[in-house]
C-alpha cells in the first residue's frame, strides 16, 4: 500500500498571511493592485491558487484578478530567482556583445529568457535599455548593475552569487 503524497503549495504556507493583506486592504476602494503587490513580496511571484484566493477573498472575479497581473508588467505568474539577471539588449549594448553575454549567462545558469533556476536561485530577463550605454554591454542583478561586461567577466560575477 503506497503513502499519497501531498505537495505543499504556495498558498498552503501563506495562506494566513495573504489572508492578512487581504484584510488590511479590504475597505479601500481599488485595494487589488496593493493586495497584489504585498502578496507577491511575501511570495515572489503570484501562482494560480494564490489568484484564486485573492479573487475569492476580495468578492471579486478570478478575470479581473488575471486581468489585472497580466496587465501590469510588475506582476508574475512565474517564480523569481533571489536574484534576478536582467540583460540589456538595446542598440548599444546589443552591438557591444549583448547576445553574447546573453549567451553566457543561459549556459552559465542553465535557463532561457523569462526562466528561474530550479533552485529558484537566479532568473533571467531582457531589457531594453538601462541607460547606462556609456558601460555596454550591461546586466543587473538584483539592484546592481554591471558593465563593460566580457564572457570571462559574467562567469566571475555569476560566481561570486552562487
Amino acid at each position: 500500500m503506497s503513502e499519497a503524497v501531498t505537495k505543499t503549495t504556495e498558498l498552503d504556507e501563506y495562506k494566513g498571511q495573504i489572508e492578512a493583506i487581504v484584510n488590511q486592504y479590504s475597505a479601500r476602494k481599488g485595494a487589488l493592485i496593493a493586495v497584489l503587490y504585498e502578496t507577491q513580496n511575501l511570495i515572489g511571484f503570484l501562482p494560480r491558487e494564490v489568484i484564486h484566493f485573492i479573487a475569492d477573498r476580495m468578492h471579486i472575479s478570478v478575470k479581473e484578478v488575471y486581468g489585472i497581473v497580466t496587465f501590469y508588467n510588475f506582476f508574475t505568474m512565474k517564480p523569481r530567482g533571489k536574484y534576478p539577471v536582467a540583460v540589456c539588449l538595446g542598440t548599444a549594448c546589443y552591438v557591444r556583445g549583448g547576445r553574447l553575454v546573453l549567451d553566457t549567462i543561459k549556459k552559465s545558469l542553465g535557463i532561457q529568457e523569462g526562466d528561474t533556476t530550479e533552485d529558484r536561485k537566479f532568473s533571467l530577463e531582457l531589457l531594453r535599455c538601462l541607460g547606462a550605454c556609456g558601460l555596454a554591454p550591461v546586466m543587473t542583478i538584483g539592484k546592481e548593475v554591471y558593465g563593460r561586461l566580457t564572457p570571462a567577466k559574467v562567469k566571475a560575477i555569476l560566481e561570486t552569487y552562487s
